[in-house]
């Protein structure tokens, strides 16, 4: 008889969308913790105050609600009286490849599992560093614990490579960034999971996450305009669930975890 067999239960929450995704958040994760005997919570949070970055007070909340650590990406920055606070000793995460001297930092290690946080280069414009090379640099500082990368980027293209760049060197990678969930989830061949996008905590009836009415008009007239989070309707929310073998550090499984509450 082979020894047992002891799972990491991983659930990776898609991008926390302004109130609406808070309140999905606390009304969801919860008894779906305890139900489904999850170990570790991780979600983005960068779009959690308003739509754009991160303050104390939501900080605070999606922590109370479950999560063990909040992941970002390019808009971490945009409430700028939260950039001090990303140095703090809070379970928060900026991109690692921005360039040195950025605050914060963008890797975590809770309870075993090492979450790495990176931004991708293509179609985000902005000028941050190569994240291949970023995360062979972080690799090589972990040992020894699960490793669960959130890739915030926008080209699918370049989320599929990083899952091919990563496959039997990490635990998981899943991507962030587009609010649209994806129906790519597998296991590679090398025993990393993978998902391009997690998909979006917060308002269905909306444009990814913003009033309809605001962003249809932007495409039809071209003209500028300022969008607003939808505050009405059903809330979605997006997650994967991985079960990681402890000792060899390879996913067994992912699967789609996707509710919707009115």
């Amino acid at each position: 008889m082979g020894a047992p067999l002891f799972l990491m239960r991983v659930l990776c929450i898609g991008d926390i969308f302004a109130k609406p995704g808070r309140r999905a958040l606390r009304s969801i994760l919860p008894a779906l913790r305890s139900e489904m005997a999850i170990d570790v919570v991780i979600a983005n949070g960068e779009n959690a105050a308003g739509g754009r970055g991160l303050t104390i007070d939501t900080r605070d909340e999606i922590l109370d609600a479950g999560v063990d650590i909040i992941t970002s990406g390019n808009h971490i920055w945009e409430q700028r009286e939260f950039m001090p606070f990303l140095d703090d000793e809070a379970p928060v995460l900026r991109p690692l490849n921005y360039p040195p001297g950025a605050p914060g930092r963008g890797v975590w290690v809770h309870e075993g599992v090492a979450v790495i946080n990176l931004m991708g280069r293509v179609f985000m414009g902005i000028d941050v560093d190569d994240p291949f090379r970023a995360v062979d640099a972080a690799l090589e500082r972990l040992d020894g614990q699960i490793v669960i990368v959130d890739f915030h980027a926008e080209a699918t293209s370049e989320k599929v490579a990083m899952g091919w760049y990563l496959d039997g060197r990490v635990s998981a990678v899943v991507g962030t960034h587009t609010h649209v969930p994806t129906a790519d989830q597998r296991v590679l061949p090398g025993g990393t999971a993978f998902v391009a996008d997690l998909g979006m905590t917060g308002p269905r009836n909306s444009v990814i996450g913003m009033k309809t009415e605001q962003v249809l008009n932007k495409f039809l007239t071209a003209l500028p305009g300022r969008f607003s989070p939808e505050e009405s309707g059903p809330k979605v929310f997006n997650s994967v669930l991985i079960d990681i073998d402890d000792s060899t550090h390879k996913a067994r499984t992912i699967e789609r975890v996707d509710r919707v509450i009115e």
